[in-house]
């Protein structure tokens, strides 16, 4: 079944993720790929935690693109989680996510971030790695949770 879910969510694995998303598609890894996390073992520690008896992988963005084809061939049902959008843009340059659906979870106020929904603020920067990610052919949502509805990157976008 290899990857369930691909989602960019600011907190990585928190509530949300492990309950809410966990109960729906029953991960048997999370896959969570971060630069300045994949280097350090205490933060690591800390997810792992969070994660219960669930595995955790941790890799860089250039890791991670090499690991891909292996982890969507995984047996095991993996949830690929990302802390911002700029990572998960760079995952799938050159279309490695292309068909891929991509779930935009929370991603919080901050400077130069404006309200789309209630748990998504955007800067520019983000809109422009949204509009990247699908010409790479990623398919892109927001939903904070598994019943929520879907609101697709058209609405996300418009102005």
């Amino acid at each position: 079944m290899a990857i369930v879910l691909y989602r960019v969510d600011e907190r990585l694995i928190h509530g949300q993720v492990v309950i809410g998303w966990g109960h729906e598609l029953r991960p048997e890894a999370y896959l969570l790929v971060d630069d300045e996390l994949a280097e350090s073992e205490w933060e690591q520690e800390l997810y792992r935690l969070g994660a219960g008896a669930v595995p955790v992988d941790f890799a860089s963005v250039e890791e991670a693109r090499r690991r891909l084809g292996e982890w969507r061939e995984d047996a095991r049902r993996s949830i690929l989680l990302t802390r911002d959008i700029r990572t998960m843009r760079r995952l799938g340059q050159d279309r490695l996510l292309a068909g891929a659906s991509v779930n935009l979870g929370g991603i919080h106020h901050g400077p130069g971030r404006t309200e789309v929904l209630r748990y998504l603020h955007l800067t520019e920067e983000d809109r422009e790695d949204l509009r990247s990610l699908t010409e790479e052919g990623a398919e892109i949502a927001a939903r904070d949770l598994p019943d929520a509805p879907r609101v697709p990157l058209s609405t996300l976008l418009k102005d």
